[in-house]
């Protein structure tokens, strides 16, 4: 019997065919990603005229542009002018054109390379470094030249907007959070033996940091940390804050599972959650701490 509620299989009369809606949207993000992929194919051809001949595309949006021409000033490679117009890209497929998440990772894994192909080592093609000794001196040298370059200025650190890109919406409120709340506490939980000696950890780094900021997904909040500590955001401090802050947090499920599972008097060892300096200034600069 054909059953043709959404998520269900939908079996037709007379044939053997199933269609799962895991495929229906499959053919979805198929859709959106061969309307836009023309747009990547676009892009990535005007970054590499951008090299060999000097020629600037013309029709492609203004973010396109902008990254394009930063990148050929500073002395990229094409494939460095790619990565850059492949992010301009990704962030006006996700803001204007409204596609779904699928799509736009579909799209971005067809972005032309240095080699003038799409990314397809998914599917095991070989894998072609796309950066050499040569390009990297290459820009070590542009910036060396602008450092002398008393005409040039910087109103931001440049890594600040690849940051930007990698932060989901629930890391972007931690980090307000900690720019207005300042260090947070952190605990350890570990077995109790005589001079420490033998003593295991039983759960580490934790913290109620996300759930004060109120993050959507709560189950992603290690994740969360974890990235925001890789990306040079935040650290772990053995200094700890205010004993009477820890009193809230240890007595919180996650903690007070912990303990039980270390057994008879386990060792709890108090640290701090801490911006590093340059989150700080990353705070500042990309959200309304005040609001």
């Amino acid at each position: 019997m054909a059953d043709d509620r959404a998520g269900k299989d939908i079996t037709r009369a007379g044939s053997r065919a199933v269609e799962r809606s895991s495929d229906v949207e499959q053919r979805q993000i198929s859709n959106e990603a061969r309307m836009i992929r023309g747009v990547f194919r676009a892009a990535g051809l005007a970054a590499g005229s951008v090299v060999r001949s000097g020629q600037w595309a013309v029709g492609t949006t203004y973010e396109v542009t902008r990254e394009i021409t930063t990148a050929a000033l500073e002395g990229e490679s094409s494939a460095d002018i790619a990565e850059r117009t492949g992010n301009a890209l990704r962030s006006i497929a996700r803001s204007a054109l409204g596609v779904t998440e699928g799509s736009v990772r579909e799209i971005v894994s067809y972005a032309p390379g240095s080699n003038g192909t799409g990314n397809h080592a998914q599917y095991g093609a070989p894998y072609v470094p796309s950066v050499t000794v040569a390009d990297l001196q290459r820009r070590g040298k542009a910036l060396l030249r602008r450092s002398a370059d008393v005409n040039f200025t910087e109103d931001v650190h440049p890594a600040y907007d690849h940051i930007l890109d990698q932060l989901s919406a629930d890391e972007a409120r931690i980090l307000r959070f900690m720019a207005q709340e300042g260090p947070q506490p952190l605990v350890d939980v570990r077995t109790n033996r005589p001079l420490g000696i033998g003593s295991v950890l039983v759960r580490g780094d934790l913290t109620s940091v996300p759930e004060q900021a109120s993050v959507r997904y709560v189950e992603r909040a290690r994740s969360y940390l974890i990235n925001l500590n890789r990306l040079g955001l935040m650290h772990t401090s053995d200094d700890p804050v205010m004993l009477n802050r820890y009193m809230v947090l240890e007595v919180q499920p996650v903690v007070e599972a912990a303990l039980k599972e270390a057994g008879r008097a386990p060792k709890i060892v108090r640290k701090s959650l801490r911006l590093t300096e340059f989150g700080q200034d990353f705070c500042r600069t990309c959200f309304p701490i005040d609001d």
